[in-house]
Formats: structure tokens, sequence, C-alpha cells
């Protein structure tokens, strides 16, 4: 029997073609699509060895860009070229066909998310001693490298590679550990949750929680995984331990309108998940208490859903360290706003016009108070806010719009990059005190410098040359030496356990 391999595993998948279709005046895409894609991607573009292929799922691929993942292939997966076996028109075709939205809205129903659960190893069955040494089991880092979906665990002490595995396509929203550090979970964009054993080097269990996934949460107890979706709008609630299905929840505001969810967010003082809405105005706070408050609906179990109204689409968070405050904004309007969590009202507003990443914001002591410091996507200024009456303290003008900004309670500077535009390679160090840029490094001209993330002791910290022959660059966090580097496949993120489990302040949360 010949065997037939399928097309457009675009970015992890597997293809190969059947014949051309090049005689034909006008390619079919979508006869293209069912001969030769969707065994790999399933026949409505959910996914399946591949990617979903659909407009959402692809946001991080260029169209000019599938066209060459299609016509030349993709090194470090088993994507081949097609160039010499598809006319350009197919090709450009069918490039152009999997970013049209499909004629009906695909679903994603608990039944499908069940059929999705593989567990490999049981949650209590693998040892409880790590299968590698280091001086310290807090001092991890987990690096994400986009350029080839894999996922590299450090040794923080002595920066050395302890492993690297395959990741699910296009991670997204940083991988979240459980509290005691031996576990991480990952979310994918294509809705993948992954749950890896760091001490043993195992994946041990996965599920598919939607068809577009925005992040994932990990309660501050360990024992809850929560998963936002764009598609369909829903959050998804799952065991920890192996990560079986305990609620799916629709998304839907007083009137019947539905959502999508921005983002899910870890609350620990309050012992609940945040999650941010892109289309209610509301705030939802997914609470397991004793006892519920007055105005909790019944979820499941113990769970409880405590709805808020909000002043405004609010679908980008940053929280004070109590978990008190919320401050909120939406992408691309018209300034943030303070929200109390506790008495349910808005109590200030923040001059934060046109596109703040206040998921990138941290915070430090200033003269003995608070403040936050949050870069901006569209324009170069890092704003920094007194905590304490949420007054406007400077606005720092950078060399261009910043996505990462990071710091650690023992560094006297917070590092923010400049991502977005022609001086994407330099990334600014800020003095906390004087809120002044005293040093701008440009490590590798022309490539993107991006993402410091600190070892936990605030000694040492890892920036990524963010390009597909990059490299992680380790330095001296107060002299600013270079101490190493280690060559990596498009670094993006990098997630030290400590400063993750700990709520460090100088780190996203």
């Amino acid at each position: 029997m010949r065997r037939i391999l399928p097309l457009f595993a675009v970015l992890l998948g597997l293809a190969l073609p059947v014949s051309s279709l090049a005689q034909a005046d006008a390619p079919d895409p979508t006869m293209l699509y069912h001969q030769h894609c969707a065994a790999c991607h399933g026949v409505d573009r959910l996914g399946g060895i591949g990617p979903a292929l659909l407009p959402d799922n692809l946001s991080r691929l260029k169209p000019a860009e599938a066209v060459e993942v299609i016509r030349g292939g993709r090194l470090a997966t088993q994507m081949p070229a097609f160039g010499e076996m598809l006319g350009e028109a197919e090709v450009g075709a069918l490039a152009e066909w999997i970013y049209a939205r499909p004629e009906v809205e695909p679903s994603w129903s608990d039944a499908d998310i069940l059929a999705s659960h593989v567990v490999n190893h049981y949650h209590g069955t693998l040892p409880d001693e790590p299968v590698f040494e280091v001086e310290d089991l807090k001092n991890l880092f987990v690096v994400v490298e986009i350029g080839d979906h894999h996922v590299s665990l450090l040794d923080g002490d002595r920066f050395e590679r302890i492993a690297r595995f395959p990741s699910r396509y296009a991670l997204h929203g940083g991988p979240k550990y459980s509290p005691d550090g031996r576990y991480v979970y990952f979310g994918s964009r294509d809705g993948w949750v992954t749950k890896y054993d760091i001490y043993n080097l195992e994946v041990t269990a996965e599920v598919r929680a939607g068809i577009n996934m925005r992040n994932i949460a990990v309660s501050a107890d360990g024992n809850y995984v929560l998963a936002g979706n764009y598609l369909p709008h829903s959050l998804v609630l799952l065991d920890a331990r192996n990560l079986e299905l305990i609620a799916s929840i629709p998304v839907e505001g007083l009137d019947g309108d539905t959502s999508r969810v921005s983002a899910v967010y870890t609350a620990p003082p309050r012992n609940s998940f945040v999650v941010a809405l892109k289309d209610i105005p509301e705030v939802w706070e997914i609470r397991w208490p004793e006892e519920r408050a007055a105005g909790d609906e019944a979820l499941v179990g113990d769970f409880a859903l405590h709805r808020m109204a909000a002043p405004d689409y609010l679908d980008d968070f940053f929280f004070d360290p109590g978990y008190r405050y919320l401050v909120g904004a939406a992408r691309g309007g018209q300034g943030g706003q303070v929200f109390d969590l506790d008495s349910e009202a808005k109590v200030a507003d923040l001059p934060l016009e046109g596109m703040p990443h206040l998921g990138a914001g941290i915070t430090w002591e200033l003269d003995g108070r608070r403040v936050m410091a949050i870069p901006h996507i569209d324009r170069g200024q890092v704003s920094v806010f007194d905590m304490s009456d949420w007054s406007l303290v400077s606005e720092i003008a950078t060399d261009g719009p910043g996505f990462f900004m990071r710091s650690h309670a023992n560094s006297p500077y917070a590092w923010v990059d400049v991502f977005f535009g022609p001086n994407h390679d330099r990334i600014h160090v800020i003095d906390k005190r004087t809120l002044e840029i005293v040093e701008t490094l440009i490590p590798e001209p022309g490539k993107t410098a991006a993402h410091v993330e600190f070892d936990r002791r605030g000694e040492t910290l890892l920036l990524s040359i963010w390009d597909n022959d990059g490299y992680l660059l380790w330095l001296d966090a107060n002299t600013l030496e270079e101490l190493g580097r280690m060559p990596m496949n498009k670094p993006s993120g990098k997630y030290n356990v400590w400063n993750k489990t700990q709520y460090e302040e100088g780190t996203s949360h």
C-alpha cells in the first residue's frame, strides 16, 4: 500500500503533496486543503498533528511568511518544501485561504475536551527526587524558544542547560509553576494545556481546553488550572493533578452577550482567579471560599463566580502586591482605571492613553512609597505612578515602544526593552531611585533584545536576543558586565522558579 502523507503542517506538522494542480487556471484552496492538509490539521481546520489553521491561531505568522513556509518548508520541523511541487498560484491561494474565517464558526465542547485528554504519568507515580543535580531547585529557569517550538530548562547558578524538549505550537501567556516549583504548566495558542514534571523531565498530562486560548493560571494552592479562551468564549477549570476537566464555563454577560477572555490571573491573597474580559464591561472573580459572599453565583462544587460591573471594558490588568487594587485598561482605549476589588468601585483614573502593557508592569519602593511602572506598546514611554494616591510620578522617555519590563527587589535597576520600531536592538537600564535611564545597551546591532529575567537573588539576569540565530545573554545585574552566552532558537520568555512562585515584585504575575 502506498503511504501518502498530508501537506500543510505549518510550523509543527508534516506534509508531502500528492500532486501539483499548477495546470488549473484558478486553484481551489478548499480542495487543496481537504486533499492535502485535513489529515494533519482537521477537516474543520481545528488542528491535529499540526496546529489549527484559523486566523486568530496564526496571528504570529504573517501571510507572507506562510507562503514561505509552504514553499520552502521549515527547519527543525517535519514541514518539507513544496516549491518544486506546487505552483506559485496554488501556494498563494492556500496561504490566503487559511487566513479567511470559516463560514461556520467552529465549536469546542466538553466532549472534545475530554476526548483530547492524555495522561502519561498519573500524579504521584513518578519519583520525588530530581533526576539531575543542582545547587538550588528554586533557581531554575524555563526558557521558551519560539523559533522551533522548544523549551529549555536551565540551572540558574551554573547557567547550564539541564534539558531541552519540544513544546506545543505558539506557547502564550507565560508558563506557570506549581507552588513548590516542581511542575510547570504551559498554554498554547491552539488551546493545549501541558503539565511537565521538572524533577523527572517528563510531560505528565495534556488536554486541549479550547481552539484559541489566551493563557492559563494556576491557583495559589496548586490544586487548579484555569484556561481562558478567545474561541470558544469560555473558561475551562481543570484539576491540576492530571488536567482532568472540572467545569467548562460559558462567558456570558447578564444581557446574554458573550465575550472573549483576554487573560486569567491568580490572586493568591484572595484565594481566587481574576478574569479579564474583552467584550463585556465586567470583572470576574472565581472563588473557592468556605462560605460564599453575597452576590456569588454557584458555579460547581465549592466554586463561586462573582461578577463585578466595571466602569469600562478592561482587558489588560495590573495588580497591587496585595491584590486589592486592579489597574485596568482596554487596548487602544483612552486611559487606565483603578478598581477596588473589595468595594467593587473605581477609585481613580490614570493617564494611560493608547496601549499601555499593564501585564508587564512592575513595582518597587521609592522614598517610602510604592510605585508602579508600565511600558507602552504604541509610544516610547514608561509611566510611573504613586500607588498610595495613584498620582503620576514620571513619564520616562525611551527610544521607542516597549513590551517587557523587569526588575528585582535586590536590584537598583529596572530594565525595559524597545521591542517595536527601528531601535528594537536596544534595551534601557533605569535607575529606580532617580527614574533616569543610566545605560542603553545594544547587545547585537540589528537584532531584537528583549525580556529580562533575574535569578532568584537578583544578582544575575538573562536577556534574549530574539532571533532564530539568537542566544541568551547573562549579565551581572549590578555592573552590567557580560558573563556568558548560550545559543538558542529565538528565545522569548524566561521564567525563574523562585521569582514566579514567590510573586517577586520585579516580574509580571
